[in-house]
This record gives structure tokens, C-alpha cells and sequence, in this order.
């Protein structure tokens, strides 16, 4: 990337989400077509679990491993029993949705320090951002303004050096990339636009979706749609890194807002129908590019 590149602020649009929709072929299995590890949610929010496995196996994945606390596990195998609550090997990992980092039980600090030391692709949220500096693997972070605000403030030097929400709000896509460049960290930053960053500079942003997507549990699903996205270009990633990371990213928020405007059609929604209406906008992406995979309607 030159330096011209890292510069740029380029919106994010259809041709470029459906060059990062990956399509099963005959040969394909769920192993190939990518795993993801989930360690999600919590006593206290376990629907963030089940937002999140539904819009992972919505967007494509080949398997999910659910690997979170014992309540949301019961929930997200009622709702999803394809998932499986076995460990093994993924090719990527999304934590700490409906988790708070405050109140983190010990197991679940086990659970989310074992997937940070797997050296897979990380895709961070919530009540896991404040242990992204021992992550292994590559990472995508996925916080709100409060959020990002937390995790520049723990490494702040004194409190004088802190930021608050407020401050992000009024310059977001600055401090997406000033984020990302200390973090080390591919950023994505939630917004009405949502703004991408990398550490080196290179940055997207994405405008899509109704004012209707601003409702609970709408970050959860984000997140899983990102985490099958990572799970299912882990090669990419190893060959590109942080770059990958970020088209990717910039496709999970287009795939986000696309089916928040699906799932409304003006009218209020909540987090499960943008889950729902992922499949939905996926097919169309692919019938834009004329890829659509043998069989399809």
C-alpha cells in the first residue's frame, strides 16, 4: 500500500462486499467452507450468543463451535442446534459480545484468554476489548464510541491524555485511525457511517441501513456476520493481513445496513430480522456479480 493509499478514505460499495462473499463449490465441506469459534454472551446477556451464531450461519459459514458459558450455550443450540458446543480446529474466532468486562466470571475469562492465545483471526467486541493486546492472531475490533473511548483511555498516559465519547462522535474517522495505528488493530467503528481503519493508514467507510438498525442487539449481529466473513477468508488473511481484514470489515457492515433496509422496508425492526434478512441480501450481492453458486433461485 503506498503512501498515496494509506491516505485515502474510500467509500465501501456493493461491487466491492460481493468480491468478499465466499461460494461453496461441489467439492466443497463444512470444514473447507470455514469454522468459527464463538465465545459469546453471558448469564446476564445471553441473547447476545444467539444473535450472533444466527447471523454467522446466515452469512455462509461451514460450521460454528459455541464455546461460551453454559446458559447462552443452551439457548444458542434451541435456536440453532447445527451449532456444536465441542472445541476444535477454527479458522476464526468472535468473543466478547454480551459480555461485560467489569463482571467476568473466571471461566469466561478462561474461555476468551484460550481463543486470544489460538493465533486465528480475532474478531473483538465488547466485554473482549480490553484484552486485545494479548491476542496472537490478526484482530478486527468492532467497538461504539464509549467503547473506543474505554480502550484508548486504558493506555492513555495520564488521564489528561483520555477521550471521551463525545470527542469521537465529533471526529470519528480520525479516531478510527489513530485507534487503529496505536492498537495495532484493524478498526471497525460503529456508527450510522461506520468507519474502517487499519494500522497502516488505509481507511473505508460505510453508509447503509435505515435509522432503525440503532436497536438492542444489532452490534451482536454485526459481529456475526464479520466472524463468518473471517472465518471463511482465513487464506486471504494470512496472505494479506490487516488489509483483508479491513474489505472485510467494510463488507460486514454493507451486508449489516443492506439487510436492516431489507428487513424494514420503513418500519421498525429488531436485531433477529436483520439476522434473518442476511441470507437475502448475500444472494443478491452474488446475483449482482453473476456468481451465484449452482442451484441457486
Amino acid at each position: 500500500m503506498n503512501d498515496a493509499q494509506k491516505d485515502r478514505v474510500r467509500e465501501w460499495g456493493e461491487a466491492d462486499a460481493a468480491e468478499w462473499i465466499a461460494v461453496p463449490g461441489e467439492a466443497s465441506d463444512k470444514y473447507s467452507r470455514g469454522v468459527l469459534g464463538v465465545v459469546t454472551g453471558s448469564d446476564r446477556y445471553p441473547g447476545a450468543a444467539v444473535l450472533g451464531v444466527e447471523a454467522a450461519a446466515r452469512t455462509g459459514v461451514g460450521m460454528i463451535r459455541y464455546l461460551g458459558a453454559p446458559r447462552p450455550a443452551e439457548e444458542v443450540l434451541r435456536r440453532r442446534p447445527e451449532a456444536v458446543s465441542a472445541g476444535g480446529r477454527v479458522q476464526g474466532w468472535l468473543i466478547g459480545s454480551g459480555m461485560d468486562a467489569s463482571a467476568r466470571p473466571s471461566d469466561d475469562l478462561l474461555r476468551l484468554k484460550a481463543a486470544l492465545a489460538d493465533g486465528t483471526p480475532l474478531v473483538v467486541d465488547a466485554g473482549a476489548l480490553d484484552l486485545v493486546r494479548s491476542a496472537v492472531g490478526p484482530v478486527v475490533v468492532t467497538p461504539h464510541y464509549r467503547e473506543l473511548a474505554g480502550m484508548l483511555a486504558a493506555q492513555a498516559d495520564d488521564d489528561s491524555d483520555a477521550v471521551t465519547a463525545a470527542e469521537i462522535a465529533a471526529d470519528p474517522a480520525a479516531w478510527a485511525a489513530r485507534a487503529a495505528r496505536s492498537l495495532g488493530v484493524t478498526v471497525l467503528l460503529k456508527g450510522h457511517t461506520t468507519h474502517i481503519a487499519v494500522p497502516s493508514g488505509g481507511r473505508f467507510t460505510v453508509t447503509a441501513g435505515p435509522a432503525w438498525l440503532a436497536t438492542a442487539g444489532s452490534g451482536d449481529v454485526l459481529g456475526g456476520i464479520l466472524g463468518a466473513l473471517v472465518a471463511t477468508h482465513a487464506d486471504e488473511i494470512a496472505a494479506r493481513g490487516h488489509e483483508a481484514l479491513a474489505a472485510l470489515a467494510a463488507t460486514a457492515a454493507w451486508v449489516h445496513g443492506r439487510a436492516g433496509e431489507r428487513a424494514s422496508d420503513g418500519a421498525p425492526i429488531v436485531a433477529l430480522d436483520i439476522a434473518e434478512a442476511v441470507p437475502h441480501v448475500v444472494r443478491d450481492l452474488l446475483r449482482e456479480r453473476g456468481r451465484a453458486p449452482r442451484g441457486a433461485v
